[in-house]
């Protein structure tokens, strides 16, 4: 499976596992632990958790869901923020990695956290945001889970941080600067007066405006040899001879033509992948692709969508040349007026091939993220 982020409160989620930020003591919390008790059923979960005892911080726990809708709470005592020399990151990376591993070892195949250690632990959301994501691609790589990140509430803090008012500034100014080339390209020429000047050359060429007959310069191109040149002649030739050819085996366009001499969208990422010297499990994993998909596309049974495409891009580390030739082969190009594609193309571009960190940015701009387009 694959990690995805969505917002809602973590007691209507379905999972297999819900993680729950729990009380080190055998008593109820604030915020989501109080929340889980309440939802889950107080007396029932208390005499479970009763049962664990006490929790030392970075510990965690596992009893039923009762009235939630999982089988398992898995109850995690994060560490309180001192002052970063405390170890306080690495404590908080623990918590991560053993709830995963409990679920795993359970059999679970889909676990919901919040964020844990935020709030009133002190952990700002950055930090804990870079240690969450940080252990859930470690997992994804060696394991089969989806990972569901709980953000509750409509206006909650901007998952992507900083970054994200880098990308707006880059997003907003290249939308203003494609709307100027267009307008007025390097010649200072707004665009309809030249597509005006475009129309009236060609009419000129095709002796519209010597009362429709043919001017002197309108060469019978069907003809060789006829004020044209050896290349223009050997073109002629080859027109012909694709016309003799048998029209079953003919491309219908130039993306079929150029798919067909470069072979198909999974043998092209094939060989993208041995260039690269990467493994499959690095490929899907850094793309935040579930393993069962990325098979059906490595054995031509799926045709990526864009967003797909760009995310391979990012797990291969494509330069924008290289991100072009991935998306033509499978129909695609990038457009000047997405915000996802802007989004992508200044993280190619700026080196950042993190896709979990491209989801955060999508996420931020309510536009379709990588696993939940």
């Amino acid at each position: 499976m694959a990690f995805r982020i969505i917002r809602n409160d973590i007691t209507k989620v379905k999972a297999d596992a819900i993680v729950n930020t729990a009380n080190p003591d055998v008593a109820i919390g604030d915020g989501v632990d109080s929340a889980i008790y309440e939802a889950a059923g107080t007396k029932e979960l208390l005499l479970a958790r009763k049962k664990i005892g006490p929790l030392n911080i970075g510990e965690v726990g596992i009893t039923p869901a009762f009235n939630l809708d999982a089988k398992y709470i898995i109850h995690v005592s994060g560490p309180y923020w001192i002052d970063g020399k405390h170890d306080e990151e690495e404590v908080l990376r623990r918590c991560y990695d053993k709830a995963l591993e409990l679920a795993y070892k359970k059999r679970c195949k889909s676990i919901a956290f919040p964020l844990l250690s935020t709030g009133t632990y002190g952990f700002s959301k950055e930090i804990g945001l870079k240690i969450a994501l940080a252990a859930f691609n470690a997992f994804l790589i060696l394991h089969e889970m989806e990972i569901i990140l709980v953000v509750f509430g409509e206006n909650a803090f901007r998952l992507s941080g900083k970054i994200f008012d880098d990308v707006r500034e880059y997003v907003d100014n290249s939308y203003v600067e494609h709307k100027l080339q267009r307008e007025y390209r390097h010649d200072g020429i707004p665009d309809v007066d030249r597509e005006i000047g475009a129309r009236e050359r060609t009419r000129t060429r095709r002796g519209v405006l010597f009362g429709g007959q043919r001017s002197h310069a309108d060469f019978d191109m069907d003809k060789p040899g006829v004020g044209r040149s050896a290349a223009a002649d050997e073109c002629q030739l080859s027109r012909r001879e694709i016309k003799d050819s048998n029209p079953a085996t003919l491309p219908k366009n130039l993306d079929d033509y150029m798919k067909q001499s470069r072979g198909t969208f999974a043998e092209y990422l094939r060989r993208l992948i041995n260039k690269k010297g990467m493994k499959n499990s690095q490929v899907y994993g850094n793309a935040n692709m579930t393993k069962q998909y990325f098979s059906k596309l490595m054995t031509g049974k799926v045709m990526p969508s864009k967003l797909r495409v760009l995310s391979l891009a990012i797990a291969l580390r494509l330069n924008m040349d290289e991100t072009m030739d991935l998306l033509k082969m499978s129909g695609y190009a990038l457009s000047p007026y997405s915000e996802s594609d802007k989004i992508f193309e200044y993280f190619i571009l700026n080196g950042i091939y993190d896709a979990y960190r491209i989801d955060m940015v999508l996420f931020d701009y309510n536009l379709p993220t990588l696993i939940n387009e």
